[in-house]
């Protein structure tokens, strides 16, 4: 028995993710990809990959990925006048492979059910890179049951992928992950002005801060950028931010002190505020550089 796949979403993740899909299909197997971009689609289609701008191409999947901007897009896409949800099978199975938060996870799930579909929510990780290798890091909150039948898909492109609880399990997985690469970018952006304006060779100090007992893959990836100037290639800050509002939301309702992350979002905010929201993370290092007037650069 074959299931029809459709895939939602075709950016940078979303279309290397989706040939995965096509590439590893089982036979008779086809995967539909609607994009309402239809430049997204150049070059996509292929044995066993359909690309398309039109939703019907949802109509009867069984097993519908989503790869969408945040939250909002991802219900006005499911909940919308054009009824993303309804076109489905009636026991379908909804696996959102964006990141929300904790709080839309178990609200899309909870509507979803309610219309007798399956939900998992599955963010992944491991940025363009690691979508095109098929190596990503993918994080499932969902019934078990649901999660043992989308594994073999989640394994076409996945290298890691992980249970992590129920419905919303994977969505606070992958805010965890995300602050923690947010803490270490916020902690370079502050430390490293104040190395140039002591005197030392910012090209050196990027040699050690990528090899020495402080690197990191935020040090690895921003921290040659810095160097060279450029703030527009990665995840714009701005829409990341996201991931700290979602820490503080859960660590407000639950109690949760959360000091290093609250200084963390200053950074960010400071940023932010002084019109960098466009720009990649790296370019939160801007303000301090503009405060001690120095510049990290090799």
């Amino acid at each position: 028995m074959t299931t029809d796949i459709a895939f939602l979403g075709l950016g940078a993740m979303g279309a290397p993710i989706a040939r995965h899909l096509a590439a590893k299909r089982d036979p008779g197997q086809t995967v539909t990809a609607v994009d309402a971009d239809p430049a997204r689609l150049a070059g996509l289609a292929g044995p066993g990959l359909v690309a398309t701008t039109d939703r019907a191409g949802l109509d009867g999947a069984q097993v519908l990925f989503l790869c969408l901007p945040d939250g909002d897009v991802v219900e006005a896409v499911l909940f919308g006048p054009e009824g993303g949800a309804a076109r489905l099978a009636p026991d379908a199975i909804v696996v959102d492979l964006s990141t929300t938060t904790h709080a839309d996870a178990l609200r899309i799930g909870r509507t979803l059910e309610s219309g007798g579909r399956r939900f998992l929510d599955a963010p992944i990780s491991g940025a363009p890179a690691g979508a095109e290798a098929g190596t990503l890091t993918v994080m499932c909150g969902g019934d078990g049951e649901v999660f043992a039948v989308v594994r073999p898909l989640l394994d076409r492109f996945g290298a890691t992928v992980l249970h992590m609880g129920p419905t919303g399990a994977g969505q606070l997985t992958k805010t965890v992950n995300n602050v923690l690469y947010d803490i270490h970018i916020a902690a370079l952006a502050e430390v490293l002005p104040m190395a140039v304006a002591m005197g030392l060779d910012p090209a050196k100090l990027g040699q050690v801060v990528t090899t020495g007992t402080s690197r990191s893959y935020a040090s690895q990836y921003f921290v040659p950028r810095i160097l060279k100037g450029e703030f527009d290639e990665g995840y714009p800050l701005g829409k990341a931010y996201k991931d700290l509002v979602s820490a503080a939301h859960v660590a407000a309702e639950h109690g949760f002190p959360l000091p290093v992350t609250a200084a963390a979002t200053a950074t960010y905010q400071t940023a932010l505020r002084q019109g960098h929201g466009d720009r990649d993370k790296g370019a939160m290092v801007l303000p301090f550089e503009a405060l001690l007037g120095v510049k990290v650069r090799g």
